[in-house]
């Protein structure tokens, strides 16, 4: 008689550091990971503060919350948390200036070539009826304060837009944590102390915490911070600074008293040190100064942001000192890092939850199979590691762009930015824009088409040409169809619900503790 193997041990998976970063990857890996192959523990420690200050997404985090089963009205009923269309920059060309980066498409492709090709020969023809930013349903429903969801019909126009959240970050992190508990996360309060290692692969074997108890593993998943105790710490992984073409190493962070309407959109203010931003939330708004302090000191860039506030302030400003960079690798040997262990980028497009969703997905997408001889098989690493590198320098050279792109002459900070020498792969998709009006797009990786545009274009940047395909569009033609496409973009977004009262029908801000605890449908 045959006698079926036995299972192997179910792999040990530790994720050390709660936060957001901690508590999206336990809720990940226990949403799709079998849970009779992996065991996952959390270990966090009340003592030790998280940043707390990520509550700006991109319309990714939806897809996520989709896949682990969150109904939408309670998670925002439970985070304080709004809808957002896009992101408005000011001051960011000239003084004076200000576009939003929609999320959603400009225009429609006509005759195979896409909008912003069209708009670009319509503009060198002196024949364009409008700026590109007014074919964005998005960016319409913005300067509206207007919110409802994307239409499911492909053909309509009112599908031509996504969205992302504002949310209170700890919220979310505490709301994650009641929801990966109830299935099947081992959580442990408790600081490490101590990290074994073995002496032949140099892979993690077991943590130490200070009560004494020790907790082994197989796969440590790093979610400390800025202190990157494990993957930076124990593994010596080296950190690649991009300081160079990010100076910014500094912000300041308060909330406010919400005051006025509930704009459905992140605003970033450029200012002589950095740029000010402010996320408004149910219950209060969001402010902070991300600055250089080789070009402001911390007094100034205080007063600058107190200055600036809606409404009065909730509580004394929260420094936080960084680098802008990436560990050169995020997973080495049996240690990956997540979140601010593996890198950071200052929040001007709201990527850091993101990098944290990406993450997750991947190393559940290359999580070793138990029982598989050598767990750590190098070449996942390698994958990870290749594509963590894709995600961080494609975001970088976007976060770059806003600086190069700048016109504010005479100010030190903004003088050294636009005259920086920049990674080539950026300075030629620049190159491409300004020749024939060439925009990215990417398969894997932030950020689409219509993103850089919003950039380039809203920061003066101008083609000289375009796509010759356009020329096969009639210019009276031409003309007639933008001057509908904005008409008709016009009319929809009238007929929208202002975005507060959106969110007082669907997802007014929970009041009882036991919303927090629960994100299940």
């Amino acid at each position: 008689m045959q006698m079926n193997p036995p299972k192997p041990a179910a792999l040990k998976v530790v994720i050390v550091g709660g936060g957001t970063a901690g508590w999206m990857c336990a809720a990940g890996l226990a949403r799709l990971l079998d849970p009779a192959a992996y065991a996952i523990t959390l270990i966090e420690s009340d003592d030790i503060a998280t940043v707390g200050v990520g509550e700006a997404t991109l319309p990714h985090i939806k897809t996520f919350n989709d896949l682990l089963g969150i109904d939408e009205a309670r998670f925002l009923g439970a985070t304080q948390g709004a809808f957002k269309l896009g992101i408005e920059f000011r001051d960011w060309g000239q003084r004076g200036d200000r576009y939003i980066h929609p999320f959603g498409v400009f225009g429609e492709p006509w005759g195979g070539v896409d909008f912003q090709h069209h708009w670009v020969r319509a503009q060198l023809a002196g024949q364009a009826p409008a700026s590109l930013q007014d074919y964005s349903y998005a960016v319409a429903a913005c300067r509206a304060n207007a919110f409802e969801f994307p239409n499911e019909d492909r053909k309509s126009i009112r599908s031509t837009y996504a969205y992302a959240y504002h949310f209170d970050a700890s919220l979310y992190a505490r709301f994650l944590r009641g929801w990966a508990t109830e299935r099947g996360v081992t959580r442990i309060e408790g600081m490490v102390q101590e990290v074994a290692r073995d002496a032949e692969s140099g892979h993690l074997e077991a943590l130490t915490l200070k009560s004494g108890a020790r907790i082994a593993g197989d796969l440590f998943v790093d979610c400390t911070g800025f202190r990157s105790l494990l993957l930076g710490g124990e593994m010596g992984v080296g950190w690649d600074d991009w300081a160079k073409w990010l100076p910014c190493d500094r912000a300041l962070a308060v909330p406010s008293e919400r005051v006025g309407a509930l704009t459905p959109y992140t605003r970033s203010t450029a200012q002589t040190g950095g740029w000010i931003w402010r996320i408004p939330l149910q219950h209060r708004t969001g402010n902070g100064y991300v600055f250089a302090s080789d070009f402001i000191d911390e007094d100034r860039a205080r007063d600058t942001l107190l200055a600036q506030l809606d409404g009065k302030a909730l509580a004394e400003p929260k420094l936080l000192r960084f680098k802008a960079g990436r560990r050169v690798k995020t997973w080495s040997g049996n240690v990956v890092g997540l979140g601010l262990a593996s890198g950071f980028l200052e929040p001007l497009e709201s990527t850091s939850i993101h990098l944290i969703q990406a993450a997750v997905i991947d190393l559940v997408n290359l999580m070793p199979t138990p029982g598989e001889g050598d767990r750590m098989d190098g070449r996942l690493a390698k994958e990870f590691n290749r594509l963590s590198e894709m995600q961080y320098e494609r975001i970088r050279d976007f976060l770059i762009l806003h600086y190069r792109a700048n016109q504010r002459h005479g100010e030190p900070l903004w003088d050294h930015v636009r005259d920086m020498t920049i990674p080539d792969s950026l300075a030629r998709r620049i190159a491409l824009f300004e020749a024939r009006a060439w925009a990215p797009e990417y398969k894997y990786g932030l950020f689409s088409r219509d993103s850089w545009l919003s950039v380039l274009v809203g920061q003066g940047i101008t083609p000289r040409g375009y796509d010759r395909l356009a020329d096969g569009l009639d210019l009276g033609e031409l003309e007639t169809r933008m001057r509908d496409l904005k008409a008709r973009i016009d009319a929809n977004v009238q007929a929208m619900a202002s975005h507060g009262d959106f969110i007082a029908r669907y997802a007014p801000g929970a009041v009882d503790e036991a919303a927090l605890a629960s994100a299940a449908v």
